[in-house]
């Protein structure tokens, strides 16, 4: 059968079509993704639930001089196969092939790079008071999901898009999930009718009722119509009060709907909400049974929807936190979790269960997330609030302000920390050493297994001071027990001598002590490799032991080479006018881009082939 895929090379080829054959490149596009992810795993629901608001977009909508814009980018596969992308999408998330998220470097149609949740409307009012300025008359659109809607950038935005009368669109992608599911009073009114228990139950008993299928058509209109009504009237309600006009509910899952929707409000003046409901996974039973899992569901068989499991088996540094915190809080009834929408990712789904109670699930929100942690430190609790690391920097100034400034004891855990691997540059969490150095009152740690991460967090909640740092990265804990280890509080600041030698000294911090050791076996006595599990504070005496020992040090870090490990010993040696040299390896000063994690640490030499090579120049 001939494919209309296979002549789509950019949107103009689509405008064409009839409303027949655009569902069939609905179909199509759907089916080319599935086979694609299955083998070079991403983030396929999300993109799965977009399709026919992405293919409606551009057959209304004359990109690139219209910019679409998207908010996070897990929802835009679409939108790279149909705009010359078809074939670089087989190599989906590799170095050969195109990111997962969309990037103005990539495309033409690219018209905002994003990876993080929320910015989609700001970015898009600017372009919309751009266009008014250069009296161009082309248009600007913002597609994003009701998670996304949460957090306090995007309601910034709103509020300003009602204040400007900008001619910008903001395309409401209503699925009910981000990763996990939606959380919060505005995607609960959003919600409230199309989950009602009353009027679903109303709608079934009805439809069973009826034998004759016009008049099943005729209550199925009247049925919509009234849902409709009813949800303009409590969710338009939210953005009139804002300033913006406000339509739908639509089908974003009907494409006739979707076009026929797009084509009655683009030209209308000012800022327009059109609110879609979709289905996140539409169209591939198992994504739409469990949307959660096929967020991002790793390799899958695409005929049958079995997931294919990773032949690691080892424990995750996310899945030793997640149970070590449930063993913390039997032993302290103090002891909270909360989490920006992370909860099956960063491992708190097992303390979610164990203790509902005490779990905090706050959405996209992490600011939030930090400054109710702090108010839970201020009045007596525990809390450890889990955010990957590249997210804890929209909190960096409640870290500073909220917590530090006022020394609460918040233990704040950074999972996905360092190079992640295939979500890029977007999502790897290099700079939180070098960030959070530089701030008063805080500590700043790295565990080098599922071990050291364990007792860093008993650690942390028997520390009496300000913010609590551990950051960890993505994946293996390593091969060290840690299950039926009992606790042991850390000494804070403290190195560990884990092998001495004669020549030259290897500092490392994180996972990169075991690459370290690994690197210094085949050079004998010459080479020592020392943990510095704590960045801050800084182990200055044992540095000072160093320096007098050897007159060769090399950093290693998973992160930043300015302003982490490398620059801490750095500016502590010449304080102490030592006169020993010192070499980093850690992340240069430039983005990292898409690839695997193994061979991004190649590139950054962090790997023990890298330390090896390293240690032998200097030798």
């Amino acid at each position: 059968m001939d494919r209309i895929l296979d002549r789509i090379n950019s949107p103009a080829d689509i405008k064409s079509l009839d409303m027949d054959q655009l569902r069939q490149l609905c179909s199509e596009l759907r089916s080319y993704m599935i086979e694609v992810c299955s083998d070079h795993p991403g983030h396929l629901a999300s993109s799965l639930g977009a399709v026919e608001l992405i293919v409606g977009l551009h057959y209304v909508f004359d990109a690139p001089k219209d910019k679409l814009i998207f908010d996070v980018g897990h929802q835009a596969y679409a939108h790279k196969i149909l705009t010359g992308r078809k074939e670089a999408f087989r190599a989906l998330r590799t170095r050969e092939g195109v990111s997962g998220f969309p990037k103005m470097s990539e495309s033409e149609y690219d018209a905002f790079g994003v990876g993080h949740a929320s910015n989609s409307v700001s970015a898009a009012l600017g372009y919309a008071e751009a266009f008014a300025l250069q009296g161009s008359d082309a248009r600007s659109v913002a597609l994003i999901g009701d998670g996304a809607l949460s957090g306090g950038l995007a309601f910034e935005a709103l509020n300003n898009a009602g204040a400007s009368k900008a001619n910008v669109l903001i395309v409401l992608n209503d699925n009910n999930q981000s990763i996990d599911k939606a959380i919060g009073g505005l995607h609960q009114n959003l919600f409230r009718i199309t989950s009602s228990s009353k009027y679903n139950t109303f709608k079934d008993r009805v439809w069973n009722t009826m034998g004759d299928r016009r008049l099943r058509r005729f209550i199925q209109r009247w049925l919509r119509s009234l849902k409709s009504w009813i949800v303009k009237r409590s969710g338009g309600d939210i953005f009139e009060s804002l300033g913006l006009r406000y339509f739908g509910p639509i089908g974003g899952n009907d494409i006739a709907q979707v076009v026929t929707s797009l084509r009655k409000i683009k030209n209308i003046r000012g800022p327009v909400v059109l609110h879609c409901i979709t289905a996140k996974g539409s169209g591939f039973g198992p994504a739409e049974d469990d949307p959660c899992i096929w967020h991002a569901p790793g390799k899958f068989d695409p005929e049958t929807g079995k997931r294919i499991s990773s032949a690691d088996k080892a424990d995750r540094f996310q899945d030793v936190f997640g149970q070590v915190l449930c063993d913390l809080a039997a032993m302290d009834s103090r002891i909270v979790g909360i989490t920006p929408a992370m909860a099956s990712g960063c491992g708190m789904n097992l303390f979610a269960g164990q203790y509902p109670d005490r779990f905090f699930d706050v959405g996209i929100e992490e600011e939030h997330a930090v400054t109710f942690s702090a108010g839970l430190a201020a009045a007596g609790m525990r809390p450890f609030c889990n955010i990957y690391s590249t997210f804890s920097q929209r909190a960096y100034d409640q870290i500073i302000h909220d917590v530090a400034l006022q020394n609460l004891p918040v233990v704040l855990c950074f999972d996905r920390a360092g190079l992640v691997g295939e979500d890029g540059a977007t999502h790897h969490g290099m700079f939180d050493l070098a960030a959070y150095r530089a701030v008063p009152n805080c500590v700043v740690a790295a565990p080098a297994d599922g071990a050291e991460l364990k007792n860093l967090m008993y650690s942390a909640l028997h520390h009496e001071g300000g913010p609590y740092i551990i950051r960890y990265p993505r994946g293996s804990a390593g091969d060290t027990p840690w299950r039926d280890a009992g606790f042991e509080e850390l000494p804070l600041g403290k190195a560990v001598e884990c092998r001495k030698g004669s020549k030259v000294a290897v500092l490392a911090i994180g996972p990169s002590v075991h690459s370290a050791l690994k690197a210094a076996e085949a050079f004998g006595d010459k080479v020592g490799v020392y943990n510095f599990r704590f960045l801050k504070p800084l182990d200055t005496d044992m540095l000072g032991k160093i320096a007098k020992s050897y007159k060769k040090i090399i950093t290693v870090e998973d992160g930043s080479l300015k302003g982490g490990l490398y620059g801490a010993v750095c500016e502590c040696l010449a304080d102490k006018a030592s006169g020993v040299s010192v070499t980093g390896i850690g992340a240069p000063d430039r983005f990292i881009s898409h690839d695997t994690q193994a061979a991004q640490r190649k590139e950054c030499g962090i790997d023990a082939e890298g330390i090896s090579k390293k240690i032998s120049e200097i030798l």
